[in-house]
């Protein structure tokens, strides 16, 4: 069979010429996955040990004497302080053919300071952590 070339003779050199050629692209995609490549382990001891304090302490007491006056006044007494004592004036009133005030006695409050040691043994704690690591296997 033969066939018919009704466009004329070049035509098919022609074509042969304009033939299409398809391009081409590659394209590049970055993914992320998580992949295990070691480990860490940490492990924490404890160790106590006895040690001693000696610190100074300070114990303070206070000390009342009654002292009495029995003196009358002529008006109401202030509290008031003394060479480190603290003096509180306790009054009554008396009946008399007139009414006065009667110093009836003073409270005298001394401070006693004592220092002293008293040695004690205390228990204290410390940590140590331990860090192991591990690499991937080969």
């Amino acid at each position: 069979m033969k066939k018919d070339n009704k466009a004329g003779p070049g035509l098919e050199s022609d074509l042969a010429a304009e033939r299409i050629v398809p391009i081409l692209e590659e394209k590049v995609t970055v993914g992320k996955r998580r992949r295990v490549t070691g480990s860490v382990r940490i492990t924490k001891k404890v160790h106590e040990r006895e040690e001693w304090i000696d610190e100074p302490l300070v114990k303070e007491e206070v000390i009342v004497d009654r002292v009495p006056i029995n003196k009358f006044v002529d008006g109401a007494v202030s509290p008031r302080e003394e060479d480190g004592v603290t003096i509180i004036p306790v009054l009554e009133e008396v009946v008399v053919v007139e009414k006065k005030l009667l110093l009836k006695e003073e409270l005298h409050i001394r401070k006693k300071k004592e220092t002293f040691r008293d040695p004690r043994k205390v228990l204290v704690r410390s940590e140590e952590a331990q860090i192991e690591r591990s690499g991937p296997k080969d």
